[in-house]
């Protein structure tokens, strides 16, 4: 079986690399951390970016100073690295020896020195892995009687690289329900033992927004609000081409991308669009959900992103591909529209286009979505049920 033959090409691996681990071991052994810590967690980036933004909400509601953060990545920005300090853990970059193609052996030596750090440990540890691939490779170097959990968001590349190391893993949490079925039927192709898929739970986001009521958002008229990178499963360049044609149809309705730059999407045809970059202070941020009142979601893959949280959170109506588990909770009419296809493009600009003209029409309608999403995304995505679950997960 597949799973059988990775499992197998990664002893041969890990025998290969030993006397790097030993000797890294050696110096975790003459350098020995100052104190004793309760939480290893392990991070690629605090870049701007939705599983960022988690894995800081992660640390905040279950860190103490007996906790220590890696970053094992390079960081494009540094967006969310003070929501990571404020929560009173030690933090390390390691960036510059562990992403690094040409100190590959520096990066095994830090699997030594760092599982070494772990294992010493004389009370109770907890290794939390936040969809970091040296995280991974660190996993077979750890003893035994470590819980080590790991946090997926949707189904990707860390969905196969981490196969090989599912034994290692205590308990795995994944966002999304329609991605925990993907997962379970990837684990069937690959012939991995039913017993690790009893191991995945559930946990869905959350945010930290402020409770606020309908009567408090202004919907007088539609203003669209995106809020993502500038990657290819993003597309955002399907939002500017919404928002050209609403524009040719109804200048009066305004459009606003914050998460990046957009360079490439900036031009004389997109002067109307207010590209608000990469916004830091989450209380701006939360300041541009609160004038908004219609989100776009225009991804091609997701597991349930943030930005539908934090736009229910405040009251605006979801257009969204149905991706994830945005189906699960966005329901037609209810919490805003779905589109009836994730690839056809100019299908999804023309849905888009007619649904935010409908919106600007009807006010009722907006009024009665944006209570609707308000009221959910208070019951369902607290930070309270969010710092209550993953407390439970790391203290049992």
């Amino acid at each position: 079986m597949k799973y059988r033959l990775l499992v197998l090409k990664r002893g041969l691996e890990d025998l290969l690399m030993f006397p790097l681990i030993l000797l890294g071991r050696l110096i975790a052994a003459r350098r020995p951390l100052q104190k004793e810590y309760r939480v290893f967690y392990f991070f690629p980036f605090y870049h701007t970016g939705g599983a960022e933004k988690i894995h800081a909400l992660v640390v905040q509601t279950t860190a103490s100073p007996d906790c220590i953060v890696y970053f094992t990545r390079k960081s494009h920005n540094e967006t969310f690295l003070s929501a990571f300090q404020k929560a009173g853990c030690a933090i390390r970059d390691i960036s510059r020896y562990t992403d690094n193609k040409w100190l590959y052996p520096v990066n095994i030596i830090f699997r030594g020195i760092i599982s070494g750090y772990i294992n010493r440990q004389k009370g109770k540890t907890v290794v939390f892995n936040g969809q970091c691939n040296f995280g991974y490779k660190l996993s077979p170097w750890i003893n035994q009687e470590i819980k080590q959990i790991e946090l997926i968001h949707s189904l990707n590349t860390f969905s196969y690289i981490r196969l090989p190391f599912l034994p290692f893993i205590s308990q795995t949490v994944m966002i999304s329900q329609v991605k925990i079925r993907e997962h379970i039927e990837l684990y069937k192709r690959f012939g991995v033992p039913g017993n690790l898929a009893e191991r995945i739970r559930y946990i869905p986001n959350a945010s930290d927004f402020d409770t606020i009521s309908v009567d408090e958002k202004d919907l007088s008229s539609v203003r669209v609000f995106y809020s993502g990178r500038a990657t290819p499963e993003k597309r955002p360049h399907l939002v500017t081409a919404i928002a050209k044609r609403v524009q040719e149809q109804d200048p009066s309705i305004s459009f606003i991308l914050a998460g990046d730059d957009f360079k490439a999407l900036r031009s004389a045809e997109t002067a109307f669009i207010d590209f608000a970059g990469n916004i830091k202070e989450k209380e701006k941020l939360h300041g541009l959900y609160r004038r908004s009142n219609v989100l776009l979601i225009t991804s091609s893959t997701e597991g349930f992103p943030l930005a539908v949280i934090e736009g229910m959170a405040y009251g605006a109506a979801i257009l969204a591909t149905p991706v994830g588990d945005v189906p699960v909770h966005v329901q037609p009419g209810m919490n805003g529209f779905l589109f009836s296809t994730v690839t056809d493009e100019e299908t999804i600009i023309q849905e888009a286009t007619r649904w935010i003209l409908e919106l600007q029409k009807n006010k009722d309608l907006l009024r009665t979505i944006s209570a609707n999403n308000i009221a959910y995304a208070q019951a369902n995505f607290t930070l309270r049920q969010f710092g209550e679950a993953y407390k439970k997960l790391i203290d049992a």
